[in-house]
């Protein structure tokens, strides 16, 4: 696949163009069936992952882009509906606005800066979101398929798991991207588990998870009280371990025994 030279890859904004024609096919393969539910690429750039999502008969494609040059690149291109472009930044888009409710797959080579927000993004919206397919950082990849006691092991981990699976698909090497990033990517999928948790909100778990892992060295104890959590009816063994030994069904468990004494 030619590289478009009338875009340039933008340091600020964390882009490096996939330039590789089997690496972009290995991405849209990747994408379980996903008859007649929207998939949303974002960060698009030159459109190298976009043509084969294109080529797929089973998925209805938008793309969204905050680069002007990416979008008006894109929008010269004959296989690709006009229509179907968005400029914007989608941090900043209601996913149940902007597809009337209905189920998006997100997807996309991910620009690195802001890899780990989209997760969070997805994560405040999961009822809309069943899948993701994504390319990020191998470390971040890494991170969120890992299991309690890796010491890579963190708040994506537990709030990801908690309510998709998450598998790591393949590593991708820098020499595929222009320019080249300094580290190695990996490619992450994310399926929506068919039976959601119950008995928290999101947001409590989320709190939790996020006073036990920012003392990820204190005792849960120690790290629950620090941020103001009450901690009875939680038996003793748990208040001394540290937050990565507790796996997410742990965390969930905590959720439904802490009480929300106020509102997040």
């Amino acid at each position: 696949m030619k590289h478009s030279h009338s875009v340039k890859a933008k340091k600020h904004l964390g882009q490096h163009f996939l330039a590789d024609q089997h690496t972009a096919q290995r991405i849209a393969d990747s994408l379980v069936s996903a008859q007649g539910l929207a998939v949303l690429e974002i960060g698009p750039g030159t459109g190298a992952l976009t043509r084969p999502l294109m080529e797929r008969s089973d998925i209805d494609l938008w793309v969204i882009d905050v680069d002007h040059e990416s979008v008006a690149h894109l929008k010269e291109q004959d296989w690709m509906p006009s229509d179907r472009i968005l400029e914007g930044d989608f941090l900043k888009m209601t996913l149940s606005d902007s597809f009337n409710e209905k189920q998006v797959i997100v997807c996309g080579n991910f620009p690195y800066n802001i890899s780990s927000q989209i997760l969070f993004k997805t994560l405040d919206t999961i009822h809309h979101v069943p899948q993701l397919v994504g390319m990020f950082q191998k470390e971040v990849a890494e991170r969120v398929c890992s299991s309690h006691g890796s010491k890579v092991y963190g708040i994506l981990s537990v709030l990801i798991q908690t309510y998709y699976d998450a598998e790591y698909l393949f590593t991708v090497p820098p020499e595929v991207f222009i320019p080249p990033p300094k580290v190695h990517s990996g490619v992450l999928r994310l399926i929506r588990k068919e039976v959601q948790p119950e008995g928290f909100r999101f947001g409590h778990l989320k709190t939790i998870v996020k006073a036990a892992f920012n003392q990820r060295r204190k005792t849960l104890r120690n790290a629950l009280r620090s941020a103001g959590l009450s901690l009875e009816g939680i038996d003793t063994a748990t208040l001394g371990l540290r937050a990565e030994q507790l796996s997410p069904e742990d965390f969930q468990d905590l959720a439904r025994v802490i009480q929300e004494t106020h509102e997040v």
